[in-house]
């Protein structure tokens, strides 16, 4: 099984990247990308748990994007985890992560509930944070059923303890990934909503694949994205999107799996 979309605790995954790679092995799992947000922190830890469990080890990043106004997730696969452009990206993306976090924290306060960044950095350790940690807080606190229950009454886009991000250009997205040798993909098109005119944008700035086989799309939108792929000549690509039961329950790794040929597809296009 080929996976190429997986998140550990260097973002808002629930395992370590040992951990990831143990479940990977035992789910028969034997290519898998990393590909935390915004950060290659969890990369080398991988690398070494891939080269013990059997697993051939995806070096990847999911950077947050905008695409005419959309937000789009755009996977790096391939890429040097040493590049100084993504290690710039990364340092600069966490210290914004952390000041958007303590706006959110501070709007929860004033909602009426008592949380603490204490709480936040407890759940999330050194992982980059992201609205998920706040979300397991929340529910961790008894305040909301599940995550996505805290997503939909406070955390979701102009939800009341929403604040707005850093907003990265797509275009620009792609070519810091292609800078430091990797290629691009689209992730989840049919969870984001992604339209003809904004994938066309991103084909032309330089996207290799589309994540039309993730773990949200039923037959019929992986059928829409099957055929816009063809259009654009973009790499289907598959993805589980794990994260972990307490992040993003129903998923599990290799519930998505892509060819071997078109795995070897995109890996063309990083080598060319």
């Amino acid at each position: 099984m080929i996976d190429l979309h997986s998140h550990t605790t260097a973002s808002d995954g629930q395992h370590s990247p040992e951990e990831l790679l143990t479940m990977a092995a035992a789910a028969g799992v034997t290519v898998l990308a990393v590909t935390d947000h915004d950060t290659v922190a969890g990369l080398a830890a991988a690398k070494a748990a891939a080269a013990t469990r059997g697993v051939e080890l995806i070096p990847g990043i999911e950077l947050s994007a905008f695409v005419l106004g959309r937000e789009a997730h755009i996977l790096g696969h391939f890429l040097r985890p040493e590049d100084p452009g993504i290690a710039r990206f990364a340092d600069a993306l966490r210290t914004e992560r952390e000041q958007r976090m303590k706006q959110m924290v501070d709007k929860m306060r004033k909602l009426g509930f008592p949380v603490r960044m204490e709480d936040v950095y407890a759940l999330a350790e050194d992982a980059h944070l992201g609205r998920p940690h706040l979300a397991r807080v929340l529910v961790e606190k008894g305040w909301c059923v599940d995550t996505k229950d805290a997503f939909d009454r406070f955390l979701g886009s102009g939800r009341p303890a929403w604040v707005d991000r850093y907003r990265l250009d797509g275009a620009d997205a792609i070519q810091l990934i292609r800078a430091a040798g990797g290629t691009a993909t689209l992730a989840h098109p049919g969870s984001s909503k992604m339209n003809r005119a904004e994938i066309a944008l991103l084909a032309k700035a330089g996207l290799a694949g589309l994540e039309v086989l993730h773990a949200d799309h039923n037959p019929s939108v992986r059928e829409k994205y099957v055929a816009l792929a063809r259009e654009f000549g973009l790499v289907v690509t598959a993805g589980s999107d794990f994260h972990g039961e307490k992040v993003a329950p129903g998923r599990h790794l290799g519930m998505a799996s892509m060819p071997a040929a078109l795995f070897q597809q995109l890996r063309a296009r990083a080598s060319a």
